[in-house]
């Protein structure tokens, strides 16, 4: 089984998430694997100089990292996640100082916005895909009576039946297999409903 994503526990780190473009950045990467600022640039349109700005911040962070044994000729860096499996955080890993429940906050807004702005972007192209990929994406909205404990139980269970899936399109990777394969996004949210 694929280990978990990397955990955040440095509010630092984290801060460098309350930036959007930083977050595109991130989503950018993710699914580019490896890139370089201009590819970057023009994925999220922007100017190169601030992308590679952003871009350094991150590592300064440790998020990103230069990807070794990409460029030949050592003019455009190259960067990679500095973790493939991503990151995580729990918010009870940043209640030690006030400041950190905003930047917490600030950070899911900001991982929410990316989310809807996505998932937005796919409704309105749904129709230029295949049927089969039209037909395959999902929206499902549940409502399931927890307690906290049971939440954190099916959190687990959920992330290791996704993290065997990620396993799995990386042997595929890794064994040449791309044809049909299209990188995923799967958004899941689990939270009290009320009072």
């Amino acid at each position: 089984m694929a280990a978990p994503a990397n955990r955040v526990t440095d509010l630092a780190v984290l801060k460098v998430l309350t930036h959007p473009l930083r977050v595109q950045l991130w989503h950018a990467l993710h699914a580019a694997r490896t890139a370089t600022a201009s590819q970057l640039a023009e994925e999220v349109d922007e100017a190169v100089s601030l992308v590679s700005y952003h871009l350094r911040r991150m590592a300064e962070h440790g998020l990103i990292t230069e990807a070794e044994g990409r460029g030949t000729d050592g003019r455009e860096r190259w960067w990679r996640q500095a973790d493939e499996r991503g990151i995580s955080f729990r918010t009870g890993d940043f209640s030690d100082r006030p400041e950190s429940a905003a930047v917490v906050s600030q950070v899911m807004r900001r991982l929410l916005e990316a989310r809807s702005e996505r998932y937005a972007a796919f409704l309105d192209q749904r129709d230029a895909w295949p049927a089969e990929w039209a037909d395959a994406s999902i929206s499902s909205d549940y409502a399931v009576r927890l307690t906290a404990e049971e939440l954190n139980e099916l959190s687990r269970e959920m992330g290791e039946l996704v993290h065997r899936w990620i396993e799995r399109g990386r042997a595929a990777d890794r064994a040449g297999d791309t044809a049909g394969r299209e990188n995923v996004a799967l958004h899941l949210y689990g939270f009290p409903l009320g009072p």
